[in-house]
């Protein structure tokens, strides 16, 4: 696997509808010197194609925390966690690290990383006070979750797929450019 140069993005992928296409954030990413990383939750192993992402990438797919004897990765300089599920927009907001990826997350606002979230959740699960508690929290923290008007809008029964077809990769790289001032 090539080694990083330049900027470091670790990508986040949750097991979503949207998170075979992946893909379409890593090019653009790597068009603005990015170097990307790919970390995917347990479930999301699933729903990407690893080999396809690290030939990509030109990096390993991580999914679980390396072992001693393993080179340890380049720190990110900014993370994206895109298409973010209920669970791990709950978990980061209640600082629970109990995979590889929301270890990352429960340090990165403390580390002054930047993260930006893109939801994919349903309407009924987005309109869950808990959840809406966890992004007003995250939120508060200076996490940008891309949830709303002009942003990611929940489907609603029936509208996963297609929601899942149109999902605005481009809309959490913006952010973050946004976010971090390039």
């Amino acid at each position: 696997m090539t080694r990083h140069t330049g900027k470091v993005l670790y990508v986040i992928v949750c097991a979503a509808g949207p998170a075979g296409d992946v893909g379409r954030l890593v090019g653009p990413a790597q068009d603005e010197g990015w170097t990307v990383q790919i970390v995917a939750t347990p479930n999301a192993v699933d729903f990407i194609d690893v080999a396809a992402l690290e030939k990509q990438t030109g990096r390993p797919v991580r999914s679980r925390y390396r072992k001693p004897s393993e080179p340890k990765p380049p720190r990110p300089d900014a993370i994206i966690v895109a298409p973010a599920t209920y669970n791990t927009i709950n978990k980061m907001a209640q600082g629970i690290a109990d995979t590889y990826a929301l270890g990352l997350l429960a340090e990165a606002p403390g580390l002054g990383i930047p993260v930006v979230i893109l939801p994919f959740v349903s309407a009924a699960l987005a309109s869950r006070e808990p959840f809406r508690r966890s992004v007003a929290a995250l939120r508060a923290e200076g996490v940008p979750v891309l949830l709303g008007p002009g942003r990611f809008e929940p489907p609603g029964p029936g509208e996963e797929a297609e929601r899942g077809r149109t999902y605005p990769w481009d809309l959490a790289l913006r952010a973050l450019t946004e976010s971090i001032g390039d």
